[in-house]
């Protein structure tokens, strides 16, 4: 391990070292934008020597002017080719040729030069925003940090709109995990506590303005959040809890600490917790109006309306189903 090297600084000297000299012999004055997005662990800069063993290598992407690309785009491909050496420190290279308008129209389906409208936020699965969010550009000459930057996060009231979704799913769950434990159905009741505690995850996601990435790192991610010191111990309590008791009491644990996490936003008022015990069964809840008061902040028309007719948030659930961007007019169409 002491000798492996991070797939993203690997990749920056190959840009360095090799793609930028050849560039510039070839091709001196061309403006361009140099770096290291989409897809892959080392994009996401969780890589580590296990990564290498398969479709890992120092690579680059490159993007040029649309006139540009038109004029040279071919030719500068063929003699990067020629130039470029096939491995680079032992390992294999790659390198691709984009235009801005292209690569975001591959990767999330969108037009860059047209406004992004509540909808659209939707349709996008997070896990993509955050390949193109996260990685390295190192060199930048045709506004390709400008076109991230607008992806950086969700719009306010959009996030608002998402954060009020996530309560949601959360809330008609809580007393299910007693319910099923009840009836001595521990496993069904840790499987519902275990989803549990992936949407309380993603609710911190959410608070703290990072994309969750896809199953493989979320964990990981997860555990680089600024709550994840004080709340991973009592999300472990809660998966490892053997009795439903034991798992209730975790949960109420965790959703007290994101409640506090909610109000030191300062989005809305303060929100109250109330603990319940519903219909005087032997279980509780605990619950606090965080959807109708986040709701209630929501500004935006598009996204009141959304917010009335589709109270589920975003759609990567389906995306699991329609999974190109080519899929994205579909989506549209079910959020109409």
């Amino acid at each position: 391990m002491a000798d492996f090297i991070p797939g993203q600084e690997l990749s920056r000297r190959f840009y360095e070292e090799e793609v930028r000299p050849a560039l510039e012999a070839g091709y001196p004055g061309l403006r361009y934008s140099a770096a290291l997005l989409g897809r892959g662990s080392e994009v996401l800069g969780f890589d580590d020597e296990m990564s290498s063993d398969h479709n890992w290598e120092p690579r680059v992407l490159l993007f040029l002017r649309d006139e540009d690309h038109t004029a040279h785009g071919e030719a500068i491909n063929a003699s990067l080719g020629k130039a470029l050496p096939h491995r680079f420190q032992g390992y294999a290279t790659d390198y691709s040729i984009f235009t801005l308008r292209d690569f975001f129209q591959q990767h999330l389906d969108i037009d860059i030069d047209r406004v992004i409208e509540a909808r659209d936020w939707l349709t996008f699965p997070e896990q993509r925003l955050r390949m193109i969010t996260a990685g390295a550009v190192y060199h930048d000459q045709v506004g390709l940090q400008a076109v991230r930057d607008q992806f950086a996060h969700y719009p306010h009231d959009v996030w608002l709109y998402l954060l009020s979704a996530a309560w949601w799913r959360v809330h008609p769950e809580v007393n299910l995990v007693g319910r099923t434990g009840y009836v001595g159905d521990e496993l069904g009741s840790a499987l519902i506590g275990s989803q549990l505690v992936h949407d309380l995850m993603q609710l911190c996601f959410l608070m703290e303005k990072q994309y969750a990435p896809y199953s493989k790192w979320y964990g990981t991610a997860f555990s680089r959040l600024h709550c994840a010191t004080a709340l991973s111990p009592v999300l472990w309590s809660a998966l490892r809890a053997e009795t439903w008791p034991e798992r209730e009491d975790a949960l109420m644990a965790a959703y007290e600490q994101l409640a506090a996490m909610h109000n030191a936003l300062e989005i809305t008022g303060p929100v109250q917790l109330q603990v319940q015990q519903m219909w005087n069964r032997p279980f509780k809840v605990v619950w606090g109006d965080f959807p109708g008061m986040l709701q209630a902040r929501i500004q935006d028309p598009a996204v009141k309306r959304i917010a009335e007719e589709w109270p589920t948030g975003g759609v990567d659930q389906v995306r699991d189903v329609l999974w190109s961007p080519r899929s994205r007019g579909r989506l549209l169409r079910l959020i109409d």
